[in-house]
Order: structure tokens, then C-alpha cells, then sequence
């Protein structure tokens, strides 16, 4: 069973052209980045070890990968430009099969481009379906086999709130 992880990137600034006339050099906000640390350590906590760590090359998305390295057991951030905003999905899903011997896949990307991979990977299409996957959120899809259209089972999707819910929540500890 092959499990794919989809983050999408903590909350960054906002597009502006003067402060950053490429796009991919947009950087997280202070608070994104921090929200961000403690929802990391919750995705550690929940699903242990992953074989592989990919990242958009985009500054947000490098970033929001660099703190789930460094607050979870995971390895560090590899580059992965499938994942950039505008790459289709069957592109995604192409570039996925070099880590075809990997078991458990964290994706750190954008929207639109890890929405059209999710409902390509449960639907077959790249728009049939919206996810709602939020910036800092995750989404967990399962594969029997390599990962392709219409293959996946959504098993969880989760958003930065309800990870800090989960934290608070008095079954949450360790007792």
C-alpha cells in the first residue's frame, strides 16, 4: 500500500509584483511560518516516519517543507518541480514513479496544482473535485499499486484547526 501525504504550504504573504516580481520567491509570513511549526509536529506525531520529503522548489513551499523537517523525524526536503503551481497532474503523477519503491510520499506544494492532483488521483479529472485542502492542511491518500488516475482513497483530511482541536482535545495525550 503506497500512502501520499498532500501539504499545502503554510500561509505565505500575499502577490505583490513590486516585493516580489517572481512569484516563486514568495516567502511565508512570520505567523504562517509559526502556526505552521506546530502543525508539523502534530503531522509527525500522527504518521511517524515517511520514506520520502518533496517540495515544490517555490520559497513558500520550501520553507513550510524545511519546518517539517526540523520538527519531525522526516527526512529533509528534496526538490521536486513537479509540484510548482501550474504542473498538470498526470505530470505530477509521472514524476511520482521515480519514487515508485517508496512507501509512505509527503508532497509540499500549491493550490491549484495539489487540488488537480488529489481529484485527479480520486476521480480520474483534475477539476471534478475540490478538496478544500487549506494552506498548512494535509490530505492523506492510499494506492494498492502505483499511484494514478482515479486510484486513490481519500483516508483524511485535515485542516491546521482541526490539528490544534486534536492537540487539545483531553484523548490526545499520552496516558
Amino acid at each position: 500500500m503506497k500512502t501520499l501525504y498532500l501539504v499545502r504550504h503554510a500561509v505565505a504573504h500575499s502577490r505583490d509584483v513590486n516585493r516580489w516580481p517572481d512569484d516563486g520567491e514568495r516567502s511565508l509570513t512570520l505567523e504562517g511560518e509559526r502556526n505552521f511549526r506546530f502543525t508539523a509536529g502534530q503531522l509527525g506525531r500522527m504518521f511517524g516516519w515517511v520514506d520520502v520529503l518533496l517540495s515544490s522548489p517555490f520559497a513558500r513551499a520550501w520553507r513550510t517543507a524545511e519546518v517539517l523537517d526540523e520538527e519531525t523525524s522526516w527526512p529533509a526536503p528534496v526538490s521536486f518541480p513537479a509540484l510548482e503551481p501550474d504542473v498538470p497532474p498526470h505530470k505530477v503523477a509521472a514524476a511520482l514513479e521515480t519514487y515508485s519503491d517508496r512507501e509512505y510520499i509527503v508532497l509540499v506544494g500549491h493550490r491549484p496544482g495539489l487540488h488537480e492532483l488529489a481529484s485527479y488521483l480520486l476521480t480520474g479529472e483534475a477539476g471534478r473535485l475540490n478538496l478544500g485542502l487549506k494552506k498548512g492542511g494535509v490530505a492523506c491518500l492510499r494506492f494498492d499499486g502505483l499511484p494514478g488516475a482515479g486510484l486513490a482513497k481519500l483516508s483524511l483530511l485535515l485542516t491546521p484547526k482541526s490539528l490544534h482541536s486534536l492537540a487539545q482535545s483531553p484523548d490526545s495525550g499520552s496516558g
